[in-house]
């Protein structure tokens, strides 16, 4: 790590890669000759449009998106589309959601402001340690969709095997696993992440939806909480978040041309993930929350065995230069979030933290 930068293992806003950062800086006061920097350009201008336009196009690349998937940049964040995914996508009122942590609960309550959720499975019952047997779902006929949160950041479960949704469009958020691993865009009717995470500043989601969802007929829905308003106007109805999507066309370009790809990207984060989950699993004062088959690579959730002592290892790790370790307020202990801009020696330095924390105090 350069500049006296620290590991950051927040759960979002999240780290950048540094060769981003820093071509980011150096474009900073003149971009490319423009004599501006991107933030006080013009979003209509020729220089601006060939940014947001390398942006998707980049990210098409990178995912394989197939031709009839629109690629969408809308503000807001993952919580707008809480309520924008039912009221797009709710023909018949009745929509089919999956419980598997704080997000997805988040997004039944907002659902339900809409139209009818049936809640098909919960993990629940064990405060959402896995990802319940998703098979042999009991799905209506006339359900418009199944939702799911593809990896729960709070509770640190991640979904490897799709639901069988018997037919039934299949709509993910991804927000926190979103890039982190090679994803088949033509098994979902629309994939959503907010950007925070794993790809660029606060402030804006990645919507990727199939065009035969787009609606025409919802007159009477806002104009802008309409995916037709963005798809018509290519993410340009209003200003967009510029900055945002200039920084993640940074990413995006980083992820497929220096990294080499998703599954270069897959294999880099399976090794950092193992470090971790070889040391809480060889462990007598740390535990992982997680049944190991649904651990996430993106977040790992792990506790001692007082919330005394879990504040102690937080002031710890943060006095010695490792930041954002503190479980989310709504589950406490503590959370290892390595996202893709982690670099391995984040996560092996963490472990040597620990391992020394726990010969000390253990």
């Amino acid at each position: 790590m350069k500049y006296g930068r620290t590991f950051n293992f927040s759960a979002g806003p999240a780290m950048m890669p540094e060769p981003v950062l820093e071509e980011i800086r150096d474009e900073m006061m003149n971009y490319r000759g423009s004599g501006m920097c991107v933030m006080e350009m013009s979003h209509r201008s020729p220089v601006y449009q060939k940014i947001i336009d390398d942006a998707e196009q980049d990210l098409r690349d990178l995912m394989h998106i197939p031709d009839n998937y629109k690629v969408l940049f809308i503000q807001g964040g993952a919580t707008l589309q809480f309520s924008m995914i039912p009221m797009n996508l709710m023909k018949n009122g009745k929509a089919v959601y999956i419980d598997t942590g704080a997000w997805s609960s988040k997004a039944i309550k907002e659902a339900k402001k809409v139209g009818e959720v049936i809640v098909a499975a919960s993990s629940k019952d064990k405060n959402y340690t896995y990802i319940p047997d998703c098979s042999n779902l009991d799905i209506p006929e006339d359900a418009d969709y199944v939702y799911i949160c593809e990896n729960e950041t709070i509770h640190g479960v991640t979904w490897n095997t799709l639901p069988n949704t018997k037919g039934h469009i299949l709509v993910s958020d991804q927000s926190s696993m979103f890039l982190s691993r090679p994803c088949d865009v033509s098994k979902y009717g629309l994939i959503y992440a907010g950007v925070q995470k794993n790809v660029g500043p606060a402030g804006m989601v990645v919507v990727i939806i199939r065009e035969d969802l787009i609606r025409d007929d919802l007159t009477d829905l806002p104009i802008y909480l309409q995916y037709k308003t963005h798809a018509d106007n290519g993410s340009m109805y209003n200003t967009p978040n510029c900055w945002a999507i200039y920084c993640c066309g940074k990413v995006f370009k980083y992820l497929k041309d220096t990294i080499g790809g998703l599954e270069k990207m897959e294999e880099i984060n399976r090794k950092k993930a193992r470090v971790f989950y070889d040391f809480l699993d060889s462990s007598k004062m740390f535990h992982g929350t997680v049944v190991p088959q649904d651990r996430s690579l993106m977040n790992i959730p792990f506790v001692t065995d007082s919330a005394e002592k879990d504040a102690a290892v937080v002031k710890a790790t943060k006095a010695a230069g490792y930041d954002n370790l503190k479980g989310h307020k709504s589950v406490g202990g503590l959370r290892c979030s390595a996202y893709n801009a982690m670099p391995i020696e984040g996560v092996e330095a963490l472990v040597a933290f620990l391992k020394d924390y726990e010969a000390k105090n253990g």
